[in-house]
This record gives structure tokens, C-alpha cells and sequence, in this order.
């Protein structure tokens, strides 16, 4: 893994603060706060932690954490990291702009497999719109009057049109889509660690629920290029973050040196350094032989209660 992305950059965008709306029929959106700075980052830097990170916020959902734990949870991840780029990476294009329709695969989010592009941009700017033009395959936007929005659409003009709209202050995304597709993948991980940890119990049938489970993981496959820096060096397409993850991921996945393995004290996902190790961290460890010495004493005690 080290070898084949240490020499590797993507852009994407992050505010250093985002906010919580509701629009008038009450549905929750993540969105950008009032005045909070963009930073551009290279999210290959912050690989694998990211995955991690995503998956944590994610098993909070699969163990069923109160509401507020998890709200918390999902708020950390996007303030960290951003947003998805949900409105890129689920059409079949992330230059759907191009077309006069916006073409959607099978997802969790959309049941439409085409939309009008103006329906399709509301769902990701339900509270103010882009200065936004669309005649067929032509559209064309305007930025104006505020500086770090300018500078940003400049930075970015040689991409795909609706990735720079995603990196501006009016985007935002359904706190729900961005929750579940936390979710989804931390789904993805534990599916993939009980089927080997269950598989000389488990009855046929169980396996193969897992291995249809683990087929329907996946996704676009990003695009690259060799740019010429201080030495050649990859560059990944990647036209949402939802795409980095899920391709790091995937090599995660799949890494026996250092596997992806859950906190057998926390249940927290942590990236190991030894194929059988079952513990995060010496503390998880300790706390754990601690927990376990305790039920014993107490077992042992109510034993003499009994006699």
C-alpha cells in the first residue's frame, strides 16, 4: 500500500466549519457554516486514516449508538475530511453539465434512472441556488462578490463543472445519504470479518449471504495521470471523495500485512500491524484482561454466595 500511493495526490475541498439545516418539509441537510474558509487539501495524505475515520462513524450506526452520538460522529468526519461529492459520484458521469440529462445507476439515494439536471442540482442546493444557465448540453455559472468562491471556481476551471459547484458555499448534501453511505461501508467491513471468523460454523447459505453482500461493494473506477513534479508521481481523477474512500478502501480490504480488523474491547475499526492482532491499542488490551479478571472475580464470588 505504502508503495503504490506514497507517490500519489488528488484534490478536493474542505471548510473548516459545517452546519446542520432543515428545509421547510423538514429534511436535514450537511452544508458549509456561515463564513467558514475553504482549505484545498490532497486527500491521499490522509489515507488510510480517512478510511478508518468513515468506518468508525459508520459502525456507530451498525451498533446502534443514540442519535446524538452518531450525529456527532458523521459532523467530525465531514468536518475533517468534507463532504462526499455525493452529486458527482452518482450519476454515470461527473460531467453530466455536458449532457441534457443527468443518467443515474442503481443506488441507495435515487430511484429515478434519469432526471431533468435542474431537479438533480436542487437535490444538492436546496437552500440557495447556483447564478446557474442550462440550454440543452450547454449551461454555463457565475461566480461573483465573494473572493474565496472566485478564487476556488479559478482553481479548479480545468475540472468537471458540477465538481466545482460541489466545492462552493451553497452546496450541501442530505445528512441522511451521507450517514448511510457511512454506514454502508462499515456494513461492507464487518461483513468481510465475520465471513472468515464464522466460516466453519456457518451453514452454506449464511456464506453465501456474505458473499452476495460483499459483491454488491464497488464502484466507478477513478482515472490517472503522470504528472512530472519533483519526480513522476500519480494523480487520481477522483471527482468526489466518495470515490477515494471507497478505492482505498477496496486495496484495504484486501491488504494481509495490515489488515482492517475491529477493537475486540472498543469494537472501534483500526488498521493492524500483524494479521492476528485483536486489539487497537495496549490500552484496549489492558482494559479488556481488566474487564475479564473482574468477571471471573465476581462469577468466582457469586459461586461462594451459592455454597
Amino acid at each position: 500500500m505504502k508503495n503504490l500511493f506514497e507517490q500519489s495526490r488528488s484534490h478536493w475541498v474542505r471548510f473548516d466549519r459545517y452546519e446542520l439545516k432543515t428545509t421547510k418539509d423538514g429534511k436535514r441537510y450537511i452544508t458549509p457554516g456561515k463564513d467558514a474558509k475553504p482549505d484545498v487539501y490532497n486527500p491521499m495524505k490522509e489515507m488510510p486514516g480517512m478510511v478508518v475515520d468513515a468506518l468508525n462513524a459508520g459502525l456507530l450506526m451498525m451498533a446502534r449508538k443514540p442519535e446524538a452520538e452518531v450525529e456527532k460522529g458523521v459532523m467530525d468526519f465531514v468536518t475533517r475530511y468534507g463532504l462526499l461529492g455525493l452529486m458527482t459520484a452518482l450519476p454515470t458521469t461527473p460531467s453530466f453539465m455536458d449532457y441534457e440529462a443527468v443518467y443515474l445507476p442503481k443506488n441507495h439515494f435515487i430511484k429515478e434512472e434519469a432526471m431533468e439536471t435542474e431537479d438533480y442540482l436542487s437535490l444538492f442546493f436546496p437552500f440557495e441556488k447556483l447564478d446557474l444557465v442550462k440550454k440543452g448540453v450547454e449551461s454555463s455559472w457565475s461566480v461573483e462578490g465573494d473572493r474565496m468562491m472566485v478564487a476556488l471556481t479559478m482553481t479548479f476551471s480545468d475540472e468537471p463543472m458540477a465538481k466545482n459547484m460541489s466545492f462552493q458555499r451553497e452546496y450541501a448534501e442530505a445528512y441522511d445519504w451521507v450517514a448511510q453511505q457511512l454506514k454502508d461501508w462499515a456494513f461492507t467491513l464487518m461483513t468481510s470479518i465475520y465471513y472468515y471468523a464464522d466460516y466453519d460454523e456457518a451453514e452454506e447459505e449464511t456464506r453465501n449471504l456474505y458473499r452476495k453482500a460483499m459483491a454488491a461493494f464497488g464502484g466507478a473506477v477513478p482515472t490517472y495521470h503522470i504528472e512530472l513534479l519533483d519526480k513522476p508521481t500519480i494523480y487520481w481523477d477522483f471527482h468526489s471523495l466518495l470515490l477515494g474512500i471507497q478505492m482505498m478502501f477496496s486495496f484495504l480490504l484486501v491488504d494481509e500485512d495490515r489488515p482492517l480488523r475491529l477493537c475486540k474491547h472498543c469494537q472501534k475499526a483500526f488498521l493492524s500491524n500483524r494479521p492476528n492482532a485483536v486489539f487497537c491499542s495496549p490500552r484496549c488490551k489492558n482494559q479488556y484482561n481488566v474487564y475479564k479478571s473482574r468477571g471471573k472475580n465476581n462469577s468466582s464470588a457469586d459461586n461462594k454466595d451459592g455454597e
